[in-house]
């Protein structure tokens, strides 16, 4: 499981012109599943991402979370994240798994997620338009095969 986690001030998706989700303050996470991953993986993911301190507090430090600053979090799912481009200029993507697959630990990931933090949804499988307005710039990446 991958997640590619960004402070925001606001962030947005959309589906064939339609505003989906929207979030102000918070983290925009992306998240990727391959054949590996588990329940405990989501639970891992879902305790980092909540308590990870990236917002400043008021020494101006990185010493709060996304509960501590009442956010909210906006997940997409993006099986891109498993693209590998080891060969050749196009990626493959034959480690993220497949939608059928993916979408339950998505719907539990975002579940899990919400009992925490408000958390708002993509369209699982969309050709979705993400907007972020990524503050700092602060961005980390979790992969739980690296944990």
């Amino acid at each position: 499981m991958r997640c590619v986690i960004q402070k925001v001030t606001k962030s947005s998706v959309t589906v064939d012109n339609k505003l989906i989700s929207e979030i102000g303050l918070g983290l925009n996470v992306l998240v990727g599943f391959t054949a590996a991953d588990t329940i405990e993986d989501i639970k891992y993911c879902v305790r980092k991402i909540t308590n990870l301190r990236i917002f400043e507090d008021e020494n101006d430090v990185m010493n709060r979370s996304v509960i501590d600053v009442n956010g909210s979090i906006l997940s997409i799912s993006q099986f891109t994240l498993y693209g590998d481009t080891k060969k050749g200029n196009r990626p493959s993507y034959i480690n993220a798994l497949g939608g059928e697959k993916a979408e339950p630990l998505y719907n539990e990931f975002n579940r899990q997620l919400n009992e925490i933090v408000p958390t708002y949804a993509g369209v699982f499988g969309a050709d979705m338009k993400v907007e972020i307005h990524n503050d700092g710039p602060a961005t980390i990446i979790i992969d739980t095969q690296n944990k």
